[in-house]
């Protein structure tokens, strides 16, 4: 691909002999990403309403319960709860609408986040990245015509989701003005999120670097969030630092106030125009940090399909290892305080009925050691996909034209993908492990933190077996194993709250992952775990070999 010179700005005429200005384009290329995604939308569209709508006949239910909501609002205000919902306001009078905003708005923030950074990253570098982007400009189309049409396409997506989650929790009887700022919040928070990525997609010249750094900045919001409303009772000065935290400090139902979506607007505002002058002083095809020229010659180490797999993956490795572990290192340094934190709720009842206070801590890290498992989980994943991606791009082709079996090529991927999941998980346990042992965390150990991320394996590895044998049978359908890692977040952290019959648990891998943390380990459930995954191995053996391999 040849670069051409750097563009004017966002907006601006474009370059003589051409009409039109740099936006020229956009509105063809929003209809195209609109026809090109509509089902990928429509069910980002759908998921989030429905989400509210399920969660919303749990609420109603108990409503008529004081006790019970109460019983729950006591729940919201322990340590594990604001880790994984927020600062918790209303829990005085708990209701629906309180409900609504305590527990549901960060997931609804991190859900839509994920979609605006993919489809950003989609439409922007990944498209340069193949070289259909430079197609494209071939035509009558400006140069920032396309990122301005990934934006608007987010930006309609999100208000949809928005429209439709009003609709739903205006219709279920909550306050008509709450309802639309809650649901305005959650999209311009994930908005942020989406400018992020755009960011990024100028600094790196590769999707997956772009992907990995935004997705880093959603996992730094995240722990900040959670490290600022766990210093103190509706968060400290430290959550605001956190995109995420402004659509929870709107305090829809309680005491709304609008200021702090505005803040959300502002900052969006400016990574838009920081993204439009990085864009305008780089050349089309590369980033900003461009890749490091590689040697005349290959070292003979390079010999082989594993070094060739490690060589693609190892950056990615490298970067997510890191970021998750920098997170979990400071979300350990936090353990220390569980009981001090725990020790104003002591008089409570209802707290004491439910939780008690001697497993506390305990639980709280059980929670993290499942957000670990999780975050390696999704790399694992994506690790596993990326031999789809060689297929696609074509050169899986030309290394099974070689010396190198069918067998190989793919073991040899799934390999290097197996051991980088491990990495992941086993140094983000590590991490947490660690930043409990500096705090002074008295009751866990490091050791237990380590036994409880290490049973996690046999699951990942079925998570990983499943990506495989679904791009050895069913290339077109791989994208399904998303499907499974969604409901097995579903269950692991809503399915009390969905009352979740037994068998639909147990579709989910993690639910047979046992905790040492709060009871025995049963080696019954590891060993069914790894005969699972094995059997998924072999499967996408035998249907690699089966199967014709695409030709670009």
């Amino acid at each position: 691909m040849s670069a051409v010179t750097a563009a004017p700005p966002l907006g601006t005429r474009a370059a003589p002999g051409r009409g039109g200005t740099t936006l020229t384009g956009t509105w063809s290329q929003v209809r195209f990403i609109l026809r090109r995604d509509r089902v990928r939308l429509l069910v980002w569209s759908l998921a989030i309403p429905a989400l509210y709508l399920a969660s919303l006949a749990e609420y109603t239910t108990l409503a008529d319960d004081p006790e019970g909501m109460q019983a729950r609002a006591a729940l919201v205000q322990t340590p594990a709860m604001v880790s994984m919902t927020g600062p918790g306001y209303g829990t005085d009078d708990y209701t629906v609408g309180a409900a609504v905003s305590n527990e549901l708005v960060l997931w609804m923030v991190l859900a839509l986040a994920v979609m605006s950074i993919m489809q950003v990253v989609r439409h922007t570098r990944a498209e340069e990245e193949s070289s259909r982007a430079e197609l494209v400009r071939a035509a009558a189309v400006g140069r920032h015509a396309a990122v301005v049409a990934a934006l608007v396409v987010v930006l309609v997506v999100n208000l949809v989701v928005a429209a439709l989650s009003s609709a739903v929790l205006i219709g279920s009887g909550l306050e008509v003005v709450d309802s639309v700022a809650v649901s305005l919040g959650v999209a311009m928070s994930a908005m942020t999120f989406g400018a992020i990525a755009l960011v990024a997609a100028q600094v790196t010249e590769h999707s997956r670097g772009a992907t990995g750094l935004s997705m880093a900045a959603l996992g730094a919001a995240f722990t900040l969030r959670t490290i600022g409303d766990m210093q103190q009772m509706h968060g400290s000065w430290v959550s605001w630092l956190s995109p995420i935290a402004w659509a929870q400090q709107m305090r829809a139902y309680v005491d709304l106030r609008w200021w702090p979506a505005a803040l959300g607007a502002v900052v969006i505002v400016l990574l838009l125009v920081v993204a439009s002058a990085l864009a305008s002083r780089r050349d089309f095809g590369a980033g900003l940090v461009p890749d490091r020229p590689g040697r005349a010659d290959a070292h003979p180490s390079l010999r082989g399909p594993a070094v060739l797999v490690w060589v693609q993956q190892r950056m990615a490795l490298l970067w997510t290892a890191l970021g998750l572990a920098f997170m979990w290192f400071a979300t350990g340094t936090i353990v220390d305080q569980i009981s001090s934190m725990t020790a104003s709720l002591a008089d409570n009842p209802v707290y004491a009925s439910v939780l008690g206070t001697g497993e506390v801590t305990k639980a709280f890290v059980g929670i993290i050691v499942l957000y670990a498992a999780l975050g390696a989980a999704a790399y694992g994943i994506v690790a596993a996909l990326r031999a789809k991606s060689e297929e696609e791009a074509g050169r899986a082709e030309y290394v099974l034209a070689t010396p190198v079996s069918r067998s190989r090529w793919l073991g040899a991927s799934l390999g290097v993908t197996s051991v980088g999941t491990v990495v992941v998980l086993v140094t983000g346990v590590l991490a947490l492990a660690a930043g409990a042992a500096v705090a002074g965390a008295q009751d866990v150990t490091s050791g237990e933190i380590t036994e409880a991320g290490l049973l996690y394996l046999p699951a990942l590895a079925v998570f990983v077996g499943f990506a495989a044998a679904l791009f050895a049978w069913a290339p077109k359908a791989s994208s399904l194993v998303w499907l499974l890692l969604e409901y097995t977040i579903l269950v692991s952290l809503f399915a009390d709250l969905f009352h979740l019959p037994e068998w639909a648990r147990k579709i989910s891998p993690f639910w047979w992952v046992p905790n040492p943390l709060t009871g025995d380990v049963d080696a019954v459930h590891v060993a069914g775990l790894c005969a699972v995954a094995l059997v998924l191995f072999l499967l996408a053996f035998a249907g690699f070999r089966r199967r014709d391999v695409a030709t670009k």
